[in-house]
């Protein structure tokens, strides 16, 4: 066997290995999202508020002891860092608050963002090859993003299911795709 046809064989066993693994967590991620809901969002959120409180202790150490930047700087990374500590600990403290506005704050973000996709989409109407699914876009996407205004909290819930189900397929496509590749 030629050093190349080695290569090209271990480079396809690790891409499978790879798809496989991927495949596999978020198979598994798909199915605690929908078995667990509240408590995947609580670990998603607890994880969230672990990053915060690392991103509070870099910005702090950065303040501290970077000599090369000026006091205001310094000040300013340091005050930073406190604000981001405090506010993974406050996180941690009222797990289930946090999650549930955090639930609240994503759905309310992708309500506006959808809504400003449609009337940007009607805005490029002049320049669509297709002006029927642009509106018919436009209209979905709008109405879409009111309803996630007009009910953030079942909407999150809504959002979180289909994320759910989302990766349970993809998961199963990356897993199929596993045994497939390279043959």
């Amino acid at each position: 066997m030629s050093t190349a046809t080695s290569f090209e064989k271990d480079a396809v066993t690790g891409i499978r290995v790879t798809l496989g693994l991927a495949g596999l967590l978020t198979l598994i991620a798909g199915i605690l999202i929908l078995v667990w809901p509240g408590q995947t969002a609580a670990v998603v959120t607890g994880i969230l508020a672990i990053y915060v409180i690392a991103t509070g202790l870099v910005y702090a150490g950065l303040g501290i002891f970077s000599k090369t930047k000026g006091g205001w700087v310094r000040v300013g990374h340091i005050v930073l860092g406190l604000l981001f500590v405090a506010s993974g600990i406050i996180a941690f403290a009222n797990l289930a608050a946090t999650t549930v506005w955090l639930a609240v704050f994503v759905s309310v973000f992708i309500g506006i963002a959808w809504i400003v996709e449609g009337v940007v989409s009607l805005s490029t109407l002049g320049d669509a090859k297709s002006k029927a699914w642009t509106i018919l876009f436009a209209i979905v996407s709008v109405i879409a993003g009111v309803y996630l205004l007009l009910s953030p909290l079942w909407a999150a819930v809504v959002l979180w299911w289909l994320l759910g189900i989302m990766l349970i397929a993809m998961g199963v496509l990356n897993l199929v795709r596993a045994f497939t590749f390279g043959k």
